[in-house]
């Protein structure tokens, strides 16, 4: 294990200002290593689904996805804002490629059991993990992939798959060959202890202090999920975890996740 990996998450929040958008992608550009890029896109699909006359609907940070959902989220993760990327990368001279979870099978996953709320098709990364030789082969030949939250169930059936959840879950299956670092890019300096102050931000984090925190109400929602990953990912293999915002991709001035 001799190459580092860079894997950067960036949401929608980012995505919806075209300034921070580009200068994100202007310094994923720089990054020398293989990179991989994934991301979100959730209020593009909530804006979209409402001009269908559609009402998004979210439990916890998680979107219900019921069939016309899933077709919104479809058109727009895997196609309105996966080629927009892509096509930008490319004028970065970045050799983008676009992926879902089916292209390749990069990223097989099981529909999401019904229990106390129906997600519909909501897709859950199996405990196993994957091989990764597609993925790998792409980066052995310079290829940036960008990765969508689709996923599907190996028998033609596409899944929402929560973002973070896949950056993580790839970043744990590709540590195995490379030393992962990665980065969830947010709309915030990073976690903070005072939400509404950013220069709260706290430096490290670990478990203890996170389950405060969600205690405490002062980390809710999707932040929930978003750190759940992350620390479930540096527990299996992942180098180094940060969040930060969008002025610093690097994670030196945003929230390092740690371990006791």
């Amino acid at each position: 294990m001799d190459k580092d990996l860079f894997i950067l998450k960036i949401g929608g929040r980012v995505m919806d200002h075209a300034e921070q958008l580009d200068e994100v992608l202007d310094k994923f550009a720089s990054v020398s290593n293989p990179k991989i890029l994934v991301h979100g896109g959730g209020n593009r699909a909530s804006e979209i689904s409402k001009k269908l006359g559609l009402t998004p609907r979210m439990v916890d940070g998680r979107r219900i996805t019921d069939n016309p959902t899933l077709e919104v989220v479809t058109m727009v993760y895997g196609g309105l804002v996966n080629k927009n990327l892509v096509a930008k990368l490319q004028a970065l001279n970045v050799n983008a490629i676009g992926l879902s979870g089916a292209d390749g099978n990069i990223l097989p996953a099981v529909k999401r059991p019904v229990d106390k709320i129906d997600y519909g098709y909501a897709g859950d990364l199996p405990d196993y993990m994957p091989s990764s030789d597609t993925l790998q082969l792409l980066l052995n030949h310079g290829l940036v992939p960008v990765c969508c939250p689709l996923t599907h169930d190996g028998n033609g059936q596409l899944l929402n798959t929560n973002a973070d959840t896949i950056a993580s879950y790839l970043g744990v299956s590709l540590s195995r060959y490379y030393r992962v670092t990665l980065v969830y890019c947010l709309d915030k300096p990073g976690v903070l202890k005072d939400p509404d102050d950013h220069n709260s931000v706290i430096s490290q984090l670990q478990p203890d202090t996170y389950q405060q925190l969600v205690q405490s109400k002062v980390i809710v929602e999707g932040m929930i999920p978003k750190l759940d990953n992350a620390f479930s990912g540096l527990r299996l293999g992942i180098r180094e975890i940060y969040l930060c915002d969008w002025k610093d991709i690097t994670g030196s001035s945003g929230t390092k996740i740690t371990l006791p």
